[in-house]
């Protein structure tokens, strides 16, 4: 017969283990209970696509919903394995029928317009990362933003954004310092507006500063002296390069240059992800990711 005391321990240890278990149980559906569940519309383009890889891996969030076009030749297809992120159990859909916290749009114009009437109508926070839109869409997310909470920006960078904060102060120092300021912007070739949002948000980061009230799209013949209040854009297009700007202001005998590129395409999903985080639960307003950043 087995002494007390080994009875004992043997029932402890038992004991221990099986609570060990139960706590690992109740810690992991806690974990899943509070991971942040997003849909990604746009998810069979290349943003989209990466945003379901790098989502699936974030310990913070649950792919729950990958939508696109209806007329899509994959509707159906497990959307983590046209992803290459492995099957997910989540199909691609052209309409929103699960529950979810926050949607990352990141398609074309026309299909942002319809997902964020979508958003509206169902209260869901929405995460906007489509360029390229027109005046009345983005006076559309200024409306939409009283109703429902709105992160919109037109570059989900991280380091676009805080290059924004230096033009902005930047621009405020060489207000009266008789600085000129030109925008350069390089882009793959895929890429269909021009010159692309975030040089647009740059010259009217600066232009608020500076008072620079004249644009000019690139330059040829003979235009003349170069107007002081005049910004210039000019916009590359060349092979696969996935983003690149330079603000140039320069004044007589000296010069500044900030630069900011993108390596690949992930430093945008990440910053998506990023504004999905920060958006979860927010009340009703329009945000950017200069919150996201806490700019």
């Amino acid at each position: 017969m087995k002494d007390l005391n080994s009875v004992l321990s043997t029932q402890y240890s038992v004991r221990s283990t099986q609570y060990s278990s139960d706590m690992e149980q109740a810690k992991n559906g806690k974990e899943t209970m509070s991971r942040i569940r997003i849909a990604i519309h746009g998810a069979a383009g290349r943003m989209g696509r990466r945003l379901i890889t790098l989502g699936a891996v974030d310990p913070q969030l649950t792919v729950a919903a990958a939508l696109d076009s209806p007329n899509h030749s994959l509707l159906g297809d497990d959307a983590g394995l046209l992803a290459g992120a492995g099957a997910l159990g989540v199909p691609l859909a052209a309409e929103l029928l699960v529950p979810v916290d926050v949607v990352i749009d990141f398609s074309v114009p026309q299909a942002a317009a319809a997902i964020i009437e979508t958003c509206r109508r169902e209260k869901l926070p929405l995460v906007v990362a489509t360029t390229g839109l027109d005046p009345d869409q983005i006076a559309r997310i200024h409306v939409v933003a009283k109703e429902i909470p709105v992160l919109w920006s037109p570059s989900m960078s991280m380091a676009v954004n805080l290059t924004m904060k230096l033009c902005d102060m930047a621009g405020k120092v060489l207000a009266d310092k008789d600085a000129d300021v030109e925008i350069l912007e390089r882009h793959h070739r895929f890429k269909e507006d021009s010159p692309s949002g975030t040089a647009l948000k740059f010259g009217e980061i600066i232009a608020k500063q500076m008072g620079h009230t004249q644009q000019v799209h690139g330059r040829s013949g003979r235009p003349g002296k170069r107007p002081h209040h005049e910004i210039g854009f000019h916009a590359i297009r060349v092979g696969d390069n996935p983003g690149e700007h330079t603000i140039v202001f320069a004044m007589l005998g000296e010069t500044l240059e900030l630069t900011v590129r993108a390596t690949n395409r992930d430093c945008y999903a990440q910053g998506a992800l990023a504004a999905a985080k920060f958006l979860a639960g927010k009340p009703a307003g329009l945000y950017g990711m200069s919150d996201v950043l806490g700019l």
